[in-house]
């Protein structure tokens, strides 16, 4: 199924050491710099990390040396990117969340049950999302299963880490874009057999409900079920937009939250990831942390789609587990660097609207997009950062790609600055996932 033309993955020697400088995060959100380093790699796992001795190189091994300028990076973690809306990212924010959802996004969204649309949008956002370092991405797909498993075997062909959704929706709509409760728990199991079937322990299937006011709560209470029979991920979208909190408490009034009508379906789970989360409530913000579910911040679509400022230090400060996401086509790019830009100047507005408050730096953003995000996914026993045992999901950064060589030293450090604050694509040349090359 996997044909060497369809995949960009490399061929994997036995084993690869990677020498020179790398950064990453702690637990804590502290940074990690070493300016001398010996990673080996194993396989696709991270067999040894040496700082103190040159590296012991064999006869299978490939040495890969970073020149002066370069540094190696986890791959960034993109945990809430909509797949089907690429081709609507940069238009309609000139609308609000529930208006453009239904001028521009369910439109499109249903040219999906046609797969030849599918396999050509889903292979250019997965290797566009690559381009930008994204190693592992949580994909919103398609309410149709024929086209969600598409996008899980493009990635694997390419080879890209991805949780892919199929979208439930059974709230009626007139121009017929949702399925009814025993199509949509029927075509559940088949996309989930077919996720099974692509047999890559790259690819994982999500419960994907699209959000409360599409779908009623026997349909939920069958996709939490199936969550745990399975033991799967799930994700959805909460209290993004004021207009929208309104709506859920109308259509579940015997509900006290929108948090927690998810409750009541069984949807929040330590793998469970919420996007947006702008409108939380003191109690909202108990109930996601008791229940060990994540909030992926999404800046950017939160303000193209004025759906509000999310205060990440006030979901930090009660301990709930923070990612980040582009929200594709909600948010203007598919790149995590952008993500982060926008990440760090909704909190500097904050702190220029707030008193006493602290906002995000280049450290916390960078942990949200790499170790964040894989707690975020609860995959942080596998990916996020450089450690023993950890698959191999890296960037390699060249700062002197469109940066000047002979404007001054920086240290590692402020290279990383300048890579989070003014870098893009061209400074990432080249992107490795579970030990292989794939860009």
């Amino acid at each position: 199924m996997h044909s060497s033309k369809e995949s960009r993955m490399s061929p994997m020697p036995k084993n690869r050491i990677f020498v020179g400088p790398f950064l990453h995060s702690t637990e804590s959100g502290e940074l990690v710099t070493e300016n001398h380093a010996a990673i080996y790699v194993k396989d696709e796992k991270i067999d040894a990390i040496v700082t103190d001795q040159s590296p012991i190189v064999s006869d299978d091994t490939e040495v890969i040396r970073l020149s002066d300028g370069q540094f190696l990076v986890p791959g960034f973690i993109d945990c809430h990117i909509h797949a089907v809306q690429f081709p609507n990212m940069g238009i309609g924010y000139d609308k609000k969340l529930l208006e453009w959802l239904e001028t521009y996004t369910f439109p499109l969204e249903k040219q999906f049950e046609t797969q030849s649309v599918a396999r050509h949008v889903f292979d250019t956002t997965v290797r566009q999302t690559l381009t930008h370092g994204t190693t592992t991405a949580c994909y919103f797909a398609s309410l149709y299963a024929e086209a969600s498993a598409i996008l899980g075997e493009t990635a694997a062909n390419i080879g890209q880490r991805a949780l892919v959704g199929k979208i439930t929706m059974n709230a009626k709509r007139s121009d017929e874009y949702y399925e009814s409760t025993e199509e949509s728990i029927e075509n559940m199991n088949k996309f989930i057999a077919r996720i099974e079937s692509i047999n890559s322990p790259l690819i994982k299937p999500v419960i994907t409900p699209r959000f409360a006011l599409s779908c009623d709560m026997r349909v939920m209470k069958e996709l939490g079920k199936l969550a745990q029979q399975k033991n799967l991920h799930i994700q959805s979208h909460i209290c993004e937009n004021v207009e929208e909190i309104e709506a859920v408490k109308d259509k579940f009034p015997e509900c006290s939250s929108y948090a927690a009508v998810y409750d009541a379906a069984g949807l929040l789970t330590n793998k469970t990831v919420m996007a947006h989360g702008v409108h939380l409530t003191d109690d909202e913000i108990t109930l996601l942390k008791d229940r060990g579910t994540a909030v992926i911040h999404c800046p950017s679509s939160n303000t193209c789609l004025k759906s509000g400022l999310c205060d990440v230090q006030r979901l930090k400060a009660k301990g709930v587990k923070i990612g980040l996401g582009t929200d594709v086509a909600g948010g203007q790019s598919s790149s995590i660097l952008d993500a982060m830009r926008s990440a760090l100047q909704v909190s500097s507005h904050l702190s220029m609207l707030k008193d006493d408050y602290e906002a995000l730096n280049y450290k916390d953003v960078f942990h949200m997009a790499t170790l964040g995000g894989a707690k975020a996914l609860a995959m942080d026993d596998k990916i996020g950062t450089f450690k023993c045992g950890k698959e191999f999901d890296a960037l390699v950064v060249d700062m002197n790609a469109n940066f000047p060589k002979n404007l001054g030293h920086n240290s590692l450090e402020e290279k990383l600055q300048k890579f989070i604050y003014s870098g893009d694509d061209r400074n990432i040349i080249a992107v490795y996932v579970s030990g292989r090359k794939v860009k």
